[in-house]
């Protein structure tokens, strides 16, 4: 494979990788929709961002891509918080710093707080990482998705076990979504972690990555990553993407791999007029 340069980290950048997260979700919106028909999943695009929702405490539920394509402006977001109200959602936007400090200044202007900030990485896929002796990768065949999704949620078991239900079923959905492949690490034959890819060329997006507590620290993350690469290339790629909490040991394993930081996103929220009247 020949030398792929990093690009630098600026706008063109930042809607690459944006537009790429905004899809892939997307395409998990649409295999909700289609796996649980009672979700109500539906996400829609408008002035360069695409909103989405999966339930009013989804993590899913809100935008990508503000400000980046198309100014931010009240219009805009007059038409994506009613997406979101009429739904029974607080607005939610994931905003990356490209946007401009015009679009954070719209924002606070009409009420919304920041709530979370996300490290976007990326990498090229050269130098893939190879499988520790012992581990084996395969991918999820058709009739595998609930068991991706069962491995998925039990590498959470230990960590929020309040949650296990719900991230098993959003691993059913993720496992279904379109250009999406998903894989599993087996040790001595044993399914023991799990990670997704959604493939956007030219970009890579990785999520979903998951180890069972008693298989931690054997490689098999690292076993997942270097086949999730080397397939991303062969399908076209010369980027991966993947989000960590900033200063996490996922972004510290992340920057071991040759992950870099191209930015800091941040998150805003605005209440659901009824819930704001209630908490006045």
């Amino acid at each position: 494979m020949a030398s792929t340069t990093l690009p630098l980290a600026d706008l063109t950048l930042a809607r690459l990788l944006e537009r790429a997260e905004a899809v892939s979700s997307a395409r998990f919106v649409e295999a909700r929709r289609r796996h649980a028909e009672d979700s109500r999943a539906e996400w829609i695009e408008r002035g360069g961002a695409v909103a989405l929702y999966d339930g009013a405490d989804s993590p899913v539920t809100q935008t990508f891509c503000l400000g980046l394509f198309e100014p931010a402006t009240p219009n805009l977001l007059d038409e994506l918080e009613l997406f979101f109200f009429e739904r029974g959602s607080a607005a939610h936007h994931e905003v990356s710093p490209l946007a401009g400090i015009e679009c954070f200044e719209l924002l606070q202007q009409r009420g919304y707080t920041l709530v979370e900030l996300s490290s976007v990485m990326y990498r090229t896929l050269e130098a893939a990482p190879a499988a520790p002796e012992g581990v084996r990768v395969s991918f999820v065949q058709p009739g595998e998705e609930d068991l991706w999704a069962q491995i998925s949620a039990d590498g959470w078991r230990d960590v929020a076990p309040e949650l296990y239900e719900w991230i098993r079923q959003i691993g059913e959905a993720t496992a279904r979504k379109e250009e999406s492949p998903c894989f599993l690490a087996w040790i001595e034959e044993r399914p023991v972690a799990a990670a997704g890819l959604s493939l956007i060329p030219p970009v890579a997006h990785l999520a979903g990555a998951s180890t069972i507590p008693e298989a931690r620290r054997r490689g098999a993350q690292q076993a997942l990553l270097g086949a999730r690469l080397r397939y991303a290339a062969e399908q076209g790629c010369t980027l991966a993407l993947m989000g960590a909490a900033p200063g996490s040991a996922s972004q510290r394993n992340a920057e071991r791999q040759g992950f870099r930081i191209a930015y800091t996103r941040l998150k805003w929220r605005l209440p659901h007029p009824a819930a704001a009247s209630q908490e006045s």
